[in-house]
């Protein structure tokens, strides 16, 4: 018999499951894992711990109900990452590690996206434990999906889990999306030299470069958005923001160094590597002559687009269960992974994007159920004869 959700969730958010490129902020995932694993066997699941190459702190899960053995029998996948954002705890008004139970609300780190969804997968899941399952039911929870994707693109490398559908369980309020943008974090960054302010020629200004690359990143801008569209997203048009530049230490010195972060977010069927090739040829031509080196370079490797059938069966059944229309979001997933794998993917689940990654994170009590009774009809639709 499963713990109550309330519980379970505790257990889940009371285990510090931060991923980040920076080495003194990340954290293993390894508790959040077991603590499923241990669930998912009291229910009768075949489980498998992955661990990431080079990671042994860092592991996706693999859990299976029903799969005789076959080696790609369709079924489903309830798929989710263990990983949360950092954190300034200074900023919450209880302890994010902690569930706080108020207003119909759970309160904690992760408790929306998307530590919730696991309850919420697992109580379904139950209801088919003792069930002979016609195809199976495959639970999977990942690493590193707010940084890296690593636990995703260690599923792609070993070509599993395989099954016919996939639900991501991401904060949606329990609309299907069908798309969203993909994502990349790109740094430009350009060596000059340094020198006296009040004689140009004893150095390379990397400021007066880095002005030249902004404008061509601008310009490149406009273009993307000239050339492609995209009738369902809010945001029809692929977007290109200058995040954050850090440059120079003083006033009176030449700029001898400057950084550019950007966030480019490309629409379904734009190839993520020919434009970023397009992005660094425009910033070289725009240093060339300069006096300074340019390099441009990824934060981590790029979460592709993705896009699914608006009318597929999934989706479809989603929509009609629970009466809201398909959609797109602008946010990146692990949706185009397990596309990749060969499943028509859906990305839905409880709780609200708007909430993620904030002070206060919390998962609204009256999805719950809801999401519960849903995946249930959609369990015993594509695992049950």
């Amino acid at each position: 018999m499963l713990p109550k959700f309330a519980y379970m969730l505790n257990q889940l958010v009371a285990e510090p499951s931060i991923s980040s490129t920076t080495a003194d902020i990340d954290r293993s995932n390894l508790r959040v894992i077991e603590h499923l694993a241990n669930w998912l066997d009291d229910l009768g699941f075949s489980t498998e711990i992955m661990p990431l190459p080079e990671r042994p702190d860092k592991a996706n899960l693999i859990a299976t109900l029903g799969a005789n053995g076959k080696p790609h029998p369709g079924g489903l996948v309830l798929a989710g990452h263990t990983d949360t954002v950092p954190v300034d705890e200074a900023l919450w008004q209880s302890d994010p590690f902690q569930v706080r139970d108020s207003n119909q609300r759970f309160y904690g780190l992760g408790s929306c996206d998307m530590k919730g969804f696991f309850p919420v997968a697992l109580h379904a899941a139950a209801e088919f434990a003792e069930k002979n399952l016609a195809a199976p039911l495959t639970i999977v929870a990942t690493s590193d999906e707010e940084s890296s994707m690593a636990g995703a693109r260690h599923l792609v490398a070993n070509g599993i889990p395989k099954a016919d559908y996939a639900i991501i369980g991401e904060p949606t309020g329990l609309q299907p999306i069908y798309a969203h943008k993909g994502v990349s974090m790109i740094t430009v960054t350009v060596h000059g030299a340094a020198g006296h302010s009040s004689d140009p020629s004893l150095g390379s200004n990397a400021l007066d470069t880095m002005h030249e690359v902004m404008g061509t990143l601008m310009c490149f801008r406009q273009e993307l958005a000239q050339q492609h569209q995209h009738p369902g997203f809010t945001v029809n048009v692929p977007t290109l923001n200058l995040g954050c530049m850090r440059a120079g230490d003083n006033p009176n010195r030449i700029c001898g160094h400057a950084e550019l972060q950007i966030d480019l977010r490309l629409l379904p069927g734009m190839d993520s590597d020919a434009v970023h090739r397009q992005l660094e040829q425009r910033c070289q031509d725009a240093a060339a002559g300069s006096n300074t080196q340019l390099t441009v370079s990824t934060i981590y490797p790029p979460v592709p687009p993705f896009e699914s059938p608006a009318d597929g069966s999934l989706t479809t059944m989603l929509s009609e269960l629970s009466g809201r229309n398909p959609g797109t979001v602008a946010f990146g997933t692990e949706a185009h992974f397990l596309q990749t794998l060969g499943m028509q993917t859906v990305v839905w689940g409880p709780g609200s994007i708007d909430q993620a990654h904030q002070p206060d994170e919390y998962l609204e009590q009256a999805h719950i159920q809801p999401a519960i009774d849903t995946l249930q009809r959609i369990i015993s639709r594509y695992c049950q004869a």
